[in-house]
C-alpha cells in the first residue's frame, strides 16, 4: 500500500472514530443532564446551553452561514490532505482528522437541532460553556499550528 493511500485511510479512520465518539458521548451527556443528572465541583460543571452562534457565541443566530462555512472548511481540509498526503506527517493527518471531526460534530448539531449543544462549564474562570467538538477543534488547531511552526524552523 502506498504512503499516500495509507495516510488517506488513516485520516478517514481517525475522522470517523473521533466523530462517532463525539456524537455518542455528547448525546449521552445531554441526555443525562436533561434527565436531572448534575455534576459540579470547583473546576467543572455540567451546564446544558443551546448555542446558536459560533465560538464564544459570536455570530448569534447565523445558522445557515455557519453550516456553509463548516462545509467549506471540511472540503478544504480533506482536499489539502488528499492532494498533499505524501508531504503531510502522520501527526499532521491525525490532528487534521481531529479538527475535521470537531467541525463535523458541530455541523451535525447545527443541521439536526438548529443549534450546538454545549455542556462543559469551567468554574474556576469566566469562560463560555463548550462541548466535545470544541475540544477537538481547539486541540486540532493548536497542534497543527505547533507542527507548522516546528517545520518552519527546520
Amino acid at each position: 500500500m502506498s504512503k499516500k493511500l495509507s495516510k488517506i485511510l488513516y485520516l478517514i479512520v481517525c475522522f470517523v472514530f473521533f466523530l462517532i465518539c463525539d456524537l455518542y458521548f455528547s448525546d449521552m451527556i445531554v441526555r443525562d443532564i436533561t434527565r436531572g443528572y448534575g455534576f459540579s465541583n470547583n473546576i467543572l460543571a455540567l451546564n446544558y446551553v443551546k448555542n446558536t452562534g459560533a465560538a464564544f457565541s459570536i455570530m448569534h443566530d447565523s445558522r445557515e452561514f455557519l453550516i456553509i462555512l463548516s462545509v467549506v472548511v471540511l472540503v478544504l481540509l480533506f482536499n489539502y490532505i488528499f492532494r498533499h498526503a505524501k508531504s503531510v506527517s502522520m501527526k499532521g493527518v491525525f490532528f487534521t482528522s481531529l479538527l475535521a471531526a470537531g467541525i463535523a460534530g458541530n455541523l451535525h448539531e447545527r443541521i439536526v437541532f438548529g443549534f450546538v449543544r454545549d455542556f462543559f462549564e469551567l468554574k474556576f474562570v469566566s469562560f463560555p460553556v463548550f462541548n466535545i467538538s470544541d475540544i477537538y477543534i481547539t486541540i486540532g488547531v493548536i497542534a497543527l499550528i505547533i507542527l507548522i511552526l516546528i517545520n518552519k524552523t527546520r
